[in-house]
């Protein structure tokens, strides 16, 4: 059985004081209701699945920078890389500050504090795991968790823990670079901006493509910080009280042929031209897992998607916004619905709310929040019968991350927020091709297997 060992931890802080002219160094960033929406759930947890170079791959890239790879440790290296990548986002290098309410300890403010506190850095290794069996399982395989640090840490906590941690495991014939990053910090467009960077600074950039834009987004006459009613040394905060039901993964595989199919045959059955790749093949799944469920026909079922708010604000926020920027909108049809009416019809239920939401939403939403804050717990996710909540996106950039020695041949995710209707979207290594992460009980999984009319459209 493979295990992981665990060759040492520390902390990698930002490698000079200059900062790259960030001016938000030593000061305290504001959190908006984006960020404050994640403080009782767990981080984002995503990894890199690489493979060792071949003797052929060592002598073509012939690069300065490979040849140090060769001649110092590869673990060393990324240990540099990530410290010099830091200048450029000091909040990972920080911790969260959360300020009581003089007049009430019931009522918590939180900031970001850029200190320099440091992000976790651990070196394992995985003797007798080799790349093919994270690549190739069938199901997930359960020591994937293992490849990630900060395992089940709350983003509340992050104001003594890390709001960043990287664990770069070596395999028999490969790498697992897993990183962990608070969600109360960034969302999924932070995580890639910043796995990006770190990745093009390992190659021997000096500088990064795209510079991250710090200071948060607040409407008018809105001023921060925004107290919540969360006492900090409630001990029940940290704790899921939620008992989850055994758990299986699996990743379901859509070639580009088959996306432009399901994409073709929903706008087909409703005579349009609306309905997205993503909308369509997000129908097909949750067609399925309803059929696999067996919820009966007057049931309501529910599709939790994420709404992006960047391009959606007038005037859009400006590229390279760091910080959480999107927000959840659920979609409820009835089972009998979903089975009956078709693909075209259950994909249009989705094009209707991402239709509506504009830039008078956006902000309603918010003010909202802020008026009425609601801090999302696993139990809220999840504990409704029949739910599916979608994460992740499969337009993020996640095989540019070249770190010098070729591109990852996988993604994965960790254990941070899995339950029975997880999903996780990314894309395949084939451009336009779609891998789905799918967090069921095995019997629904089991069941999906056996289904026809989702496996049509499934590589295998």
């Amino acid at each position: 059985m493979e295990e992981i060992q665990i060759i040492s931890t520390c902390l990698v802080g930002v490698s000079s004081n200059s900062n790259n002219g960030n001016k938000l160094i030593s000061q305290n960033i504001e959190m908006t209701p984006w960020d404050l929406q994640f403080l009782l759930v767990d981080t984002i947890q995503k990894g890199l699945l690489f493979k060792k170079p071949t003797l052929q791959q060592q002598e073509k890239n012939n690069t300065t920078m490979f040849k140090s790879l060769i001649s110092a440790s590869l673990v060393e290296h990324l240990k540099t890389a990530l410290s010099r990548t830091l200048d450029f986002f000091p909040p990972l290098a920080g911790r969260f500050t959360a300020t009581k309410n003089p007049e009430d300890d019931s009522i918590t403010s939180f900031s970001i504090t850029c200190n320099n506190s440091g992000a976790e850095f651990t070196h394992a290794i995985a003797p007798e795991l080799t790349v093919r069996k994270i690549f190739e399982s069938c199901y997930v395989p359960t020591i994937v968790h293992s490849l990630f640090p900060l395992n089940k840490v709350c983003n509340m906590q992050c104001v003594s823990k890390p709001l960043l941690g990287v664990q770069v495991t070596e395999l028999v014939d490969g790498y697992f670079i897993g990183c962990t990053m608070s969600h109360s910090l960034g969302d999924g467009t932070c995580f890639w901006h910043f796995f990006n960077s770190w990745a093009e600074i390992s190659r021997g950039s000096e500088f990064i493509s795209r510079f991250p834009v710090l200071k948060r987004w607040f409407p008018e006459n809105m001023k921060p910080p925004i107290q919540l009613p969360l006492k900090l040394d409630d001990e029940k905060l940290y704790e899921c009280i939620m008992e989850l039901p055994p758990l299986k993964e699996r990743i379901f595989h859509l070639s580009k042929e088959s996306v432009s199919k399901l994409k073709a045959k929903a706008n087909s059955e409703i005579g349009t031209k609306s309905i997205s790749s993503l909308q369509a093949f997000l129908a097909h799944l949750w067609r399925s897992v309803t059929r696999c469920r067996q919820v009966n026909a007057n049931e309501e079922v529910t599709l939790t998607i994420i709404i992006g708010t960047r391009t959606r604000l007038n005037p859009p926020l400006p590229e390279g916004y760091w910080g959480n920027a999107a927000y959840f909108k659920p979609i409820k049809i009835t089972s009998g619905e979903i089975l009956e009416k078709g693909l075209g019809f259950v994909a249009l239920q989705m094009n209707k709310i991402v239709a509506s939401q504009n830039h008078e939403e956006v902000v309603n939403i918010y003010k909202g929040w802020v008026e009425k804050p609601v801090i999302f717990t696993k139990d809220l996710i999840f504990k409704a019968n029949n739910r599916l909540a979608i994460s992740s996106s499969s337009k993020f950039s996640v095989y540019s991350c070249d770190f010098g020695w070729g591109k990852p041949v996988a993604v994965r995710s960790g254990m941070a927020n899995k339950g029975d209707g997880k999903v996780t979207l990314f894309p395949g290594v084939e451009e336009g091709s779609v891998d789905i992460e799918v967090c069921l009980v095995p019997e629904t999984l089991l069941a999906m297997e056996n289904d026809k009319e989702f496996m049509e459209f499934v590589t295998v």
